[in-house]
């Protein structure tokens, strides 16, 4: 089993790095959900980390639906992934259906290459989430997070098994929202999952060291 923490400043990266995370999913505003990071924040993040360091690709907080300058931008900051030698981007984009923009999500992975992709949380504002897991397979995705469109794995628990059985080891479904120690076995009972993901945050907007050690003796 995998755990991923979700870190919003340099701070957290190495707390979690020393805690025995197994990779850093970086961005910035906790409270936006997590955007792109500085350019500066990668650059020390890589310098830092011998884990692997997954970037997340988010122009701004909001919906998922970007204009074409967005798009652009996006395409700038996974070219900076990609020459400051991260190992992964995190996005998603819907078009207008509130759909999977399978057209310009596949253009992004191939600029990404050979970097991994994941397609983050955006996944669980889609309607039919059957249809959306095989769009982002067809991509060309490495992996979902997704909290089972509800706000929390606990209450998604159902729709993410499904979802796990339905994609039968062509996709890796990472579980993220509201897990913590004190409730990743209840989830681990009910769901047969590979990687979770959390921020361990307690207090404030940085990760904590006993947290993220609790996480993993769980595992």
């Amino acid at each position: 089993m995998f755990f991923e923490i979700a870190c919003f400043n340099l701070e957290s990266c190495l707390i979690a790095q020393k805690a025995g995370a197994h990779r850093i999913e970086l961005c910035e505003n906790y409270k936006a959900g997590g955007i792109t990071p500085s350019e500066n924040l990668i650059i020390d993040a890589r310098k830092n980390l011998q884990i692997p360091l997954f970037v997340m690709i988010r122009p701004r907080g909001g919906n998922f639906i970007y204009s074409d300058a967005e798009f652009q931008k996006m395409k700038l900051e996974i070219q900076f992934c990609k020459q400051n030698k991260c190992d992964g981007i995190v996005f998603g984009i819907l078009n207008s259906e509130n759909k999977v923009d399978k057209i310009r999500c596949k253009e992004l992975i191939e600029l990404a290459k050979p970097m991994r992709c994941t397609f983050h949380r955006a996944f669980d504002e889609i309607e039919n989430p059957d249809e959306a897991l095989e769009d982002v397979i067809s991509c060309g995705f490495s992996r979902i997070l997704t909290s089972g469109k509800q706000k929390t794995v606990t209450q998604g628990c159902a729709l993410i098994q499904q979802l796990i059985t339905i994609a039968n080891r062509r996709i890796i479904i990472i579980l993220g929202g509201g897990i913590r120690s004190s409730n990743i076995s209840e989830i681990k009972e009910k769901i047969n999952a590979a990687e979770f993901h959390s921020s361990a945050i307690i207090s404030g907007e940085t990760a904590d060291e006993t947290e993220i050690k609790k996480l993993l003796a769980t595992l």
